[in-house]
């Protein structure tokens, strides 16, 4: 009789084996009500049938959806199945949702350690925690300019190659700042050419919005109303050297 049972039943230590859950999460479920074992022997032993396996396979299961407990058990008691798992389904995309955002947060962290080699929170906070004021683009771009920029335009949050090439081209003009290099300079021209490729990966065939939007980035004013990274002026004015002092064809 005894080896039937055996074979019929397990314990909370060959359970836990069995399906690699820890004795103290077998005994929490038993304490809670959540599964219990068909069977308790004299002195506390606790039996599993093969109904209670796989009443606790089935909770195994929900906890790997990240299903609470309650919800879990409200599906074995086959209660609004379809609606608890609706629910659980829009709150895990809240949580893409939000790792996405912090995501976007952690790559501006990074790219504008890239840029100025250490944090300046204040601008952080404007550029990251701030929503984007659409009111602001409206005043400076019209919708279907607006619509061409937030398609195309390099984003402090973005990892990709546009982005990396224009702090590239900010970090080479800083350098020749701190070393006296003049925007007339064959590196100076060399940058410039390098702004004008991009501008024109940018921007296409729409020259007037490039241009447009240059002029808003040379007013700290706008960039700050547009939510923009602010590009130091010596930037700005170094460029402008430059394209003032460019051969004539």
């Amino acid at each position: 009789m005894a080896h039937r049972m055996e074979k019929e039943y397990l314990t909370t230590g060959e359970l836990s084996k069995r399906l690699n859950v820890s004795v103290r999460t077998i005994r929490y479920y038993d304490q809670i009500g959540l599964v219990e074992p068909s069977r308790k022997e004299t002195g506390g032993k606790r039996c599993y049938s093969s109904k209670d396996i796989l009443k606790l396979q089935k909770i195994l299961l929900l906890k790997s959806l990240n299903l609470s407990l309650e919800d879990s058990r409200s599906i074995l008691a086959e209660q609004s199945i379809d609606s608890i798992l609706a629910v659980h389904k829009s709150l895990l995309v809240s949580e893409i949702d939000q790792l996405q955002s912090s995501l976007k947060h952690t790559q501006s962290l990074l790219n504008l350690l890239e840029l100025e080699e250490t944090i300046h929170w204040e601008d952080l906070i404007s550029l990251v925690a701030g929503p984007q004021n659409e009111k602001m683009w409206s005043h400076y771009f019209s919708p279907q300019q607006q619509e061409v920029l937030e398609e195309r335009l390099p984003k402090l949050e973005s990892d990709s190659l546009a982005t990396k090439k224009w702090i590239n081209i900010i970090k080479r003009i800083e350098l020749c700042l701190d070393n006296g290099i003049p925007p007339s300079s064959k590196e100076g021209q060399l940058i410039l050419s390098d702004v004008d490729i991009l501008t024109a990966e940018t921007f296409g065939d729409d020259p007037k919005l490039a241009a447009a939007f240059w002029e808003a980035r040379k007013s700290s004013q706008a960039s700050e109303d547009l939510g923009l990274y602010a590009i130091n002026p010596a930037v700005i004015e170094f460029l402008e050297l430059a394209d003032n002092t460019k051969p004539q064809r």
